[in-house]
């Protein structure tokens, strides 16, 4: 692609309904069902440039519908080649959008299906971790629309699941975690498979200078569209800041979640390792827990992200791999159990909460360690992180195994008294006489060696 200046597009203030775009009737009936009336910032303005064959860049605070704001335009331009025959021939592949993750690609998948529900436009989703034999027959029927992670859309071209000749439109989603990630030859690839002249929008929470060489070097001439300034975080957000450490941040996750009543709250951890221990000692704390995280199989990921979408579950542990595509609606608060190592993960971590315009809440608990990465978060935000002083009930801890923790004797309120028998120095109990039954019997002479039972002979 041609290295160009971009065209800088600031947001208009005033709503816009999506009446105004001009949309296939059949897609704004879809629109008009979800309950959708006026565009967010992005939408207002992405649309009418994507709808007119523009390419883009688009940046903006997660939870402002950049997913309809390339959808809805896709849709529209395709509606020339909708039609209802059953010949896969019919529905190749026109417009490809890859995503980071597993996930995002569903929930993308999820929300381009409900979109085009009244219009004959085919779509598919393909990504790792599962079954690669039912995606493969689903797009030997045809997809106008396919959603996929980089790694597996590789795979099926190389089975020749999926031809990409013919894609007019080319969507880079959540482009700065692909970078983060290490899609970068992937991406590559994928770009000498697909035809010169097609349309390419690029969206993300963040834009960075890799971000728009990434821009410069797969978009021609594209229109920037830019509603936030940079790694800004949501104005619905409260966010604050507790200095904890050790078990007093389990402790606290504990108490913060039964004392407020709360479900559906994301909790994010560093590592795997953490993330599923986590999970586990919450669950002892009678919380209902699970994990999620890259050692898990597809099939258990999309089993906890069910139950927490259906608010089973009152915490959902997480690695970053749920920082993007993770979109429930009302979660009332995320919680950053360890602070990400990278400051812009801080932002795609909490913008899980204080989705399209709801309220939310972002807590942080940072051991003395950490506050430096906190520092980093507050200077990529550019707003300072209020700290606060969490006061813990004891009742909240855990009774302590057997045995106590790190030799502690430390015993809590809400944990019965000891009885005395187990503190008393010991004491030796006089001998009791034998039970006639358990005395030894006296030796049969029969009794044969047992030498000899083993094969031995007798002396």
């Amino acid at each position: 692609m041609t290295d160009s200046t971009s065209q800088d597009i600031t947001a208009p203030e005033a709503p816009v309904p999506f009446a105004q775009f001009g949309l296939h009737p059949g897609i704004m009936q879809a629109i008009e069902a979800t309950g959708y009336v006026s565009a967010t910032p992005i939408q207002a303005k992405a649309i009418p440039i994507a709808m007119s064959g523009r390419d883009v860049m688009g940046a903006a605070q997660t939870g402002t519908g950049k997913t309809a704001a390339f959808s809805l335009p896709i849709l529209h331009r395709l509606m020339p080649f909708a039609n209802s025959s059953a010949s896969p021939a019919r529905h190749p592949v026109r417009a490809l959008i890859l995503t980071p993750t597993r996930e995002l690609a569903d929930q993308v998948h999820a929300n381009v299906a409900q979109y085009s529900r009244f219009v004959p436009l085919r779509t598919a989703v393909v990504f790792g971790g599962v079954d690669i034999r039912p995606q493969r027959d689903l797009l030997r029927q045809g997809c106008e629309i396919l959603i996929a992670t980089p790694g597996r859309l590789l795979d099926h071209v190389e089975q020749r699941n999926v031809n990409l000749g013919q894609v007019g439109i080319l969507v880079l989603d959540e482009a700065d975690r692909m970078l983060d990630m290490g899609f970068l030859p992937d991406l590559d690839r994928i770009m000498r498979l697909l035809p010169p002249g097609r349309q390419g929008l690029l969206f993300s929470a963040t834009f960075s200078p890799e971000i728009r060489k990434l821009g410069r070097t797969f978009l021609r001439t594209p229109v920037e569209v830019e509603v936030a300034r940079p790694n800004a975080t949501a104005d619905t957000v409260t966010q604050i800041a507790y200095p904890l450490e050790g078990e007093a941040k389990r402790r606290a996750v504990v108490h913060l979640v039964k004392s407020r009543k709360l479900n559906q709250v994301i909790v994010f951890s560093n590592t795997k390792i953490g993330c599923s221990r986590l999970a586990r000692q919450l669950e002892q704390d009678g919380v209902r827990a699970e994990s999620i995280h890259g050692n898990k199989t597809q099939i258990e990921r999309m089993k906890a992200l069910d139950a927490f979408k259906a608010g089973t579950l009152e915490v959902l542990v997480a690695t970053d791999v749920a920082a993007r595509g993770l979109d429930v609606a009302g979660v009332p608060c995320v919680i950053n159990y360890d602070l990400p190592r990278n400051a812009e993960d801080y932002v795609h971590r909490i913008g899980r909460t204080g989705r399209a315009g709801a309220s939310g809440e972002a807590i942080a608990l940072f051991a003395p360690e950490e506050e430096r990465y906190l520092q980093d978060i507050e200077k990529l935000i550019k707003t300072t992180i209020p700290r606060g002083e969490l006061e813990l009930p004891r009742s909240v801890a855990r009774r302590r195994p057997v045995g106590g923790h790190h030799g502690s004797s430390v015993r809590h309120a809400h944990e019965a008294p000891l009885d005395d028998f187990f503190t008393r120095p010991y004491e030796p109990a006089a001998a009791a006489p034998r039970p006639e039954a358990e005395s030894r019997p006296a030796a049969s002479p029969t009794r044969r060696p047992v030498g000899v039972l083993l094969g031995g002979k007798s002396s």
